[in-house]
């Protein structure tokens, strides 16, 4: 009878042990983070950061470090709105997963079905591509980000663009981050729901959960008085300098264009940690939380192949998030970049602990996803990992790759070559399906460009190839004009995200009138042929073949560089038409 108290003595104190420990909050010692914080931004030349803890339904800690305003002296605070960036990504799956909820949307049959307006490169991905496939990064398309990026597109513009994206590799073979399937479903949550992306994700998700803070545009940041002002490192030193926040690109809202603060975005995690729980509301489905942590695609472990670095462990892609074992302790993140923000949102799901780290300036990137591992260490009471000193070393390294790469950056430069052409040639209007419209021009006999309405200047590099100093913002542009087969510069190529993209010059919008068009309407021929040349669809056939125009009375036979249709004018009055390609000069009387 003593041995069986004894043992169930032993029991009842290893079962209070458990309970306690589920329930004891996590170690917290705010002078630790202080100086942690301190030292890293010290190190990293950050000018502000914030930080938010949750536990379970709470956030037990919120602050903001150094300044949101570096120029002005404005301290950072837990109320600081910041771009979250790619943080968007999990709101918009979790948006779409509603609509999947109420059976308007599937996760796994062909998106097609469900939305018939979408159009992919190729009848195999019409006919395969799920909404899980596009939310998951596994498209195999490329991310063309300088489709969206400071564009004036609209979303169904860019929706519109699907069909010009070409696969690089297999369905579902590779992960490729893609920003624009995430427009794409933002795009389809509206075709579907009626109600914008924007007002969806506000009444269904940031009104409920009262995150009344939060907003999508930088416009209505910018008339708030609490938001961050980014500063980046100038490249090769450490000077800092302000960052032109960018007002345009609304378009790609849903994989980037939330802003909120640590005290909105608290409000968020609370309700993930709690199964789409608010305030004992049941706003997110949680068949639909469960959805977002179903792993798509598994990542090598290169950190441990390349450094043996084994804190991080079987990263796994999911749905608008990451997983991941992190020293054990299966945690869930994703990171997000725009142009002077950088931000993590990270979660313990099974120790209910959520980590929000924001930073400004590029140079904080590695810094937030760092200091979320060694926050989780402080939490846990693990010992700490020098990921500071780690990611330090390789931060001077590239930083020397790049100062000393830089001065050969006219390796391939032949030198005493001219243009083929004057310099007033070079300019114009260019367009390209994917990215649109380019413009070049002379001021003061310097050619400059115009894209994404940004102004750049360029010099001549060698015989037809300009290119622009390095930007800090914009980086640098190396354009190679083409010479079409009439020697007139036809065209230019130029790099663009993963590709190389041809923008071709533009004729003459009035060209395309359907009143110009008209006069060059009727028949034509002779003896022993005759054709005619009529309008369909706004386009001008001759016969069955489309016509481009190229110049006045001059068109381009579709897809043939080389071959020309030119109409033959008298007093305003077509009376003729020429043939011509690299055969001969073919003239036909118009006959009626």
């Amino acid at each position: 009878m003593k041995q069986f108290k004894i043992i169930l003595t032993a029991l009842f104190a290893l079962a209070v042990f458990i309970v306690n420990g589920q329930d004891t909050k996590p170690n917290l010692n705010p002078d630790e983070i202080d100086t942690f914080i301190g030292k890293v931004m010290e190190d990293w030349n950050i000018p502000g950061m914030g930080i938010g803890i949750v536990h379970k339904d709470e956030l037990i800690y919120q602050k903001g470090y150094g300044y949101r305003d570096y120029g002005n002296k404005l301290p950072f605070t837990s109320q600081t709105l910041v771009q979250i960036a790619s943080n968007t990504k999990l709101f918009t799956v979790i948006a779409a997963g509603m609509l999947v909820e109420e059976d308007v949307l599937t996760w796994d049959e062909p998106i097609k079905k469900s939305v018939p307006e979408i159009e992919f490169f190729n009848d195999h991905l019409n006919n395969n591509v799920t909404l899980r496939d596009m939310l998951g990064h596994l498209t195999g398309i490329s991310r063309h980000d300088l489709i969206w990026f400071q564009s004036d597109f609209t979303r169904k513009e860019i929706f519109d663009r699907l069909k010009y994206l070409e696969p690089s590799a297999p369905l579902r073979t590779k992960f490729i981050y893609n920003n624009i399937m995430y427009t794409a479903v933002g795009y389809i949550i509206e075709l579907k729901s009626g109600m914008t992306w924007e007002d969806f994700v506000t009444e269904r998700i940031l009104k409920p959960l009262e995150m009344n803070q939060t907003l999508f545009s930088i416009e209505k940041m910018q008339q708030t008085r609490d938001y961050g002002v980014p500063y980046n490192e100038k490249s090769d030193t450490t000077l800092l300098y302000k960052v032109e926040l960018k007002t345009d690109g609304h378009a790609v809202g849903p994989a980037g264009a939330i802003i909120s603060n640590i005290d909105d975005i608290s409000k968020w995690v609370i309700t993930i940690l709690n199964d789409g729980k608010y305030k004992n509301r049941q706003v997110i489905p949680s068949s639909v939380l469960k959805e977002t942590l179903e792993p798509v695609f598994a990542f090598r472990n290169r950190n441990v192949e390349l450094h043996g670095w084994k804190e991080s462990l079987n990263t796994q892609a999911a749905l608008g998030r990451f997983t991941e074992v992190y020293r054990g302790n299966f945690l869930t993140n994703h990171g997000g970049s725009m142009p002077g923000f950088q931000t993590q949102i990270s979660m313990l799901p099974h120790d209910s602990i959520g980590i929000i780290v924001f930073g400004l300036g590029d140079q904080s990137r590695r810094a937030v996803d760092f200091v979320t591992h060694n926050l989780i260490e402080h939490l846990l009471g693990l010992d700490q990992t020098d990921w500071n000193s780690r990611y330090l070393t390789f931060r001077d390294i590239n930083r020397q790759t790049f100062i000393s790469g830089r001065t050969r950056e006219d390796h391939d430069r032949v030198d005493n070559t001219t243009p083929t052409h004057p310099v007033s040639d070079y300019t114009g209007f260019f367009t390209n399906p994917m990215y649109g419209d380019f413009t070049t021009y002379l001021r003061n006999d310097t050619l400059f460009f115009n894209f994404r309405n940004t102004e750049v200047p360029l010099s001549h590099y060698h015989f037809n190839r300009f290119d622009s100093d390095f930007d800090e913002d914009f980086g640098k542009w190396s354009l190679n004009f083409l010479i079409n087969p009439q020697g007139e510069i036809g065209s230019f190529v130029v790099s663009l995200d993963q590709k190389q993209a041809e923008f071709i010059r533009k004729p003459d919008p009035a060209l395309s009138t359907i009143e110009v068009l008209s006069q060059y309407i009727g028949f034509f021929g002779d003896e022993t042929f005759e054709t005619e040349v009529r309008i369909v669809g706004g386009k001008l056939l001759f016969g069955s073949t489309e016509l481009v125009p190229h110049k006045k009375h001059v068109f381009k036979v579709k897809d043939f560089d080389n071959r020309l249709v030119e109409f033959v004018a008298q007093a305003n009055e077509v009376n003729a038409i020429q043939l011509k390609n690299e055969y001969g000069v073919f003239e036909f009387k118009k006959l009626r």
